[in-house]
């Protein structure tokens, strides 16, 4: 589990890690890459939170930078922030397998006492509620969330003196229909950091699925998209093949604002659909959001197969989501 020694699945995990370990009184330290050239493993903004008795929480490379950061925070944790620099020399290259010409700069700040807590505390809780926040860390002060801040756009900006950490609600999906491609969509999806639900009001379905890792829904699709997943970082995917259910969530979804409305189905059961809800008032311009056949155009047939497509389509959704108000 995240902060036993494994990665963490998003900023939200690492960051309750961080407030437990600082609950049970321990030191910690937050790094974050603030820049990168060339190849680099993680993207900027990218967390690892290590704790004084060696437990972590997230990634900054694929492992190797990780260790040197635990060896160093464990001989001599620094006091105040401070600027670390990987991939500048050969040496470096090598001894940390850095990809070729690839440079990382983190900022690792130290945290614990009081005010450390209630700041983490406060962006537990944003982070928690789905609220933008923007973090500034400076080099001779502690960290403090910025208000008023513009909280449509996400991304770092560090000048050498102060980092200004804008963050975004992370993505999560609404399933609706239970079933194989369902399952295996949860799972990829759960892996590539999305956070996902199952919707299923159909009590025989519901009673069949077999996956309690899955939070399940048993209500309808159009209320708990009302509810929970109306906003930009939200995507709805209809997997029923019930027009009852998933026309429903469709309807509501295309309503919304959320990021990723699509639906499974054959490219003439997917016509068919553009009509019935084209039937019911849709404007064109709404109806034009929808995504149907779900996913990459690629020749899946299996469950597993169109859950990669669909899956990997949400992850290029996302990358354009981010990167238009530009992203971590």
């Amino acid at each position: 589990m995240p902060g036993e020694g494994s990665p963490a699945i998003g900023r939200r995990s690492v960051i309750q890690d961080v407030a437990g370990w600082l609950n049970q009184g321990e030191r910690t330290w937050l790094c974050t890459i603030v820049e990168t050239w060339g190849s680099s493993p993680r993207p900027v903004g990218s967390w690892l939170a290590i704790s004084e008795s060696g437990r972590w929480s997230g990634s900054v490379s694929g492992g190797c930078l990780e260790e040197d950061l635990l060896r160093r925070t464990a001989d001599s944790g620094p006091e105040r922030p401070v600027v670390i620099d990987y991939g500048i020399t050969d040496d470096d290259r090598d001894q940390f397998q850095l990809p070729c010409g690839g440079r990382i700069r983190l900022l690792v700040e130290p945290l614990h006492g009081t005010e450390a807590r209630e700041h983490v505390r406060a962006l537990a809780s944003a982070l928690e509620q789905r609220h933008p926040v923007t973090r500034r860390v400076r080099m001779d002060v502690g960290p403090e969330l910025m208000a008023g801040a513009d909280q449509t756009r996400s991304g770092v900006v560090f000048d050498g003196d102060q980092l200004e950490h804008a963050l975004l609600p992370e993505c999560r999906l609404l399933l609706i229909g239970a079933g194989d491609v369902a399952r295996y969509v949860a799972d990829f999806a759960i892996a590539a950091d999305f956070d996902v639900t199952l919707c299923e009001p159909r009590d025989a379905f519901a009673r069949g699925w077999g996956y309690p890792h899955i939070p399940l829904e048993r209500t309808l699709p159009d209320d708990l998209i009302g509810q929970r997943f109306s906003d930009p970082w939200s995507g709805v995917l209809a997997l029923a093949h019930d027009p009852r259910i998933d026309d429903m969530g469709l309807l509501a979804a295309l309503a919304s604002r959320a990021f990723y409305v699509g639906a499974m189905g054959s490219r003439k059961t997917s016509e068919a659909r553009r009509e019935r809800l084209a039937s019911l008032g849709l404007d064109p311009s709404v109806l034009d959001r929808l995504r149907a056949p779900i996913g990459v155009d690629i020749p899946s047939k299996t469950p597993a197969e169109i859950a990669i497509s669909v899956v990997a389509d949400l992850i290029a959704a996302r990358h354009h989501l981010r990167a238009a108000s530009p992203s971590l």
